[in-house]
């Protein structure tokens, strides 16, 4: 649970103000059809995120455990100047249409956006941290991303203008920086060698 509630409150504060914010208010404003659009914001974060889950476990078995804890740490710390830095998107970075209409323009366009996004390289950095815990990984950012996207899409550009986008952003910085030095600060746990089979002489 707690690192659901860690990647859950991590990716909802990061993604405040971030691009795919930006494309889910532009989505609503193009297409007025919000419930489709959560529901494909939904299923691209949930296959983008996964995919970002399972790069990350595959890291954490790459590298030894000391070059992994150096790995994250720098990948949060970036993370945490990224933060500080107001997202832009163009709009004709969404496609005009899809066979599958509105459902599917916002999952290939909110799927190509999420691609190395600061919320998807949490997600890798979160994994490989926690490579035993993948589904509370992958269901708390994907929830953290939901709990950002939903009111932009029914509150829209009304809800940003409301809301400390310099403080919000300051905070996502500082969690992101937080954990970087408790990545840094955390003992190493080397992997558990086997035992090798005791030898004697037979009776």
């Amino acid at each position: 649970m707690s690192t659901f509630l860690l990647a859950t409150g991590l990716v909802a504060l990061a993604e405040i103000g971030d691009k795919t914010q930006l494309l889910s208010l532009l989505l609503a404003a193009r297409y007025r059809r919000p419930w489709t659009i959560v529901l494909g914001i939904l299923v691209a974060t949930l296959a983008n995120h996964a995919l970002a889950a399972w790069l990350g476990a595959l890291l954490a078995d790459a590298v030894s455990p000391e070059v992994l804890r150096w790995i994250v740490v720098a990948g949060f710390a970036a993370m945490g100047l990224w933060a500080l830095k107001p997202d832009t998107l163009e709009a004709d970075s969404v496609p005009q249409s899809s066979p599958f209409g509105v459902f599917g323009i916002t999952l290939v366009a909110f799927f190509l956006a999420e691609i190395g996004d600061k919320t998807q390289v949490a997600t890798i950095a979160l994994a490989s941290r926690h490579a035993t815990e993948l589904s509370a990984v992958v269901l708390g950012t994907t929830a953290g991303m939901m709990i950002a996207n939903v009111p932009a899409v029914f509150a829209g550009a009304w809800l940003l203008r409301k809301l400390p986008m310099v403080w919000i952003r300051r905070a996502a910085a500082a969690s992101f920086l937080a954990l970087a030095i408790l990545a840094a600060l955390a003992p190493v746990h080397a992997p558990a060698s086997h035992p090798t089979p005791a030898t004697g002489t037979p009776p």
